[in-house]
């Protein structure tokens, strides 16, 4: 009778902690063909924005240091530049990696601009600016 009542509940266990094994997994990020980056005005010397599977989640590199912007959320995260790993064009990181808080950022302003979706955000109160310009399909979805 132990037994019985004891399997629903491992059965239950196993569902749950699935999802977090999966998230513990590193992801490919691949590059946006045709993306645009500005810092405060100006073209970075180094940058790349990276896609995973999820639509509105970037992996923006600027310079050495990454960052992970949630569009949908307004929502940019510091990420490790030691736990991204380049793997040719594409780069391998975990989502799990994400820190608990987000950076401070304001003055949100996401449309469509012509053929491309235009986001842009300022860090801080009165921080530098970081404009993304992603390509769009016809049907006005995001281009990856």
């Amino acid at each position: 009778m132990r037994l019985a009542n004891f399997l629903p509940l491992v059965a239950l266990a196993s569902t749950l902690a699935a999802p977090s094994l999966y998230s513990a997994e590193k992801a490919v990020w691949k590059p946006v063909q045709f993306a645009i980056v500005r810092f405060n005005d100006d073209a970075p010397a180094s940058w790349n924005i990276y896609h995973g599977e999820k639509r509105g989640v970037l992996l923006v590199r600027l310079w050495k240091r990454y960052m992970l912007v949630d569009v949908k959320e307004q929502e940019v995260y510091e990420v490790d530049p030691a736990k991204v790993k380049p793997k040719g064009e594409n780069v391998e990181w975990s989502p799990s990696d994400i820190p608990d808080q987000p950076v401070e950022t304001s003055d949100w302003k996401i449309r469509d601009v012509g053929p491309v979706q235009r986001v842009r955000f300022r860090f801080g109160k009165s921080g530098s600016y970081l404009d993304i310009q992603i390509p769009l399909l016809r049907n006005r979805e995001p281009a990856y």
